[in-house]
């Protein structure tokens, strides 16, 4: 029978999967990503000794790793990262398929900074604080690449509602 951390440690393994997943773009790494972060929350789990938020702790372990992973790499990472679709549940049209993948594309073209706020906040819904703790920086950081990710994002899918709706068109 696992104990309630084993078992909450357990039921962050979805958000770690979607977070790791928005990071690095590919399902291969991404799932790598968050092995490497399970092997060491159960190496340190009795040095956690339920202080503070399980999930805030296991996001935490997961950027440091992604942070490590980068800093290892000799190419930038938009570089490396593919062009592959994430796996998504089948969306009824067309017209749904590439707007995700033009999504996909345009949030891995995002700073690795913004991009991991963005997916904290929007995605697995973390608050500010949390998110700050998370990524060891001030919550006025967190506050200001939230903003910029947000009008990034913003500009870069007005950009591509153009292109969008030509695609679309030739389908038609």
């Amino acid at each position: 029978m696992p104990t309630p951390e084993e078992a909450a440690i357990v039921a962050c393994i979805p958000s770690l999967r979607r977070y790791a997943r928005g990071l690095v773009g590919d399902a291969d790494q991404a799932d790598d990503l968050v092995q490497e972060t399970l092997e060491r929350a159960w190496s340190r789990l009795s040095g956690w000794r339920g202080l503070g938020d399980v999930r805030a702790w296991m996001f935490s372990i997961l950027h440091n790793r992604f942070v490590d992973r980068l800093r290892a790499t000799t190419s930038r990472p938009e570089e490396a990262v593919g062009d592959a679709l994430p796996e998504t549940v089948q969306r009824p049209t067309q017209a749904d398929r590439l707007e995700l993948r033009d999504l996909d594309r345009v949030l891995q073209r995002l700073a690795p900074e913004q991009r991991e706020v963005l997916l904290l906040v929007g995605v697995e819904e973390l608050g500010y604080r949390q998110v700050a703790a998370v990524l060891g920086v001030p919550l006025g950081t967190v506050m200001s690449r939230l903003s910029r990710a947000r009008e990034r994002l913003r500009i870069e899918l007005q950009g591509q509602a153009g292109i969008a709706a030509a695609r679309i068109q030739r389908i038609k």
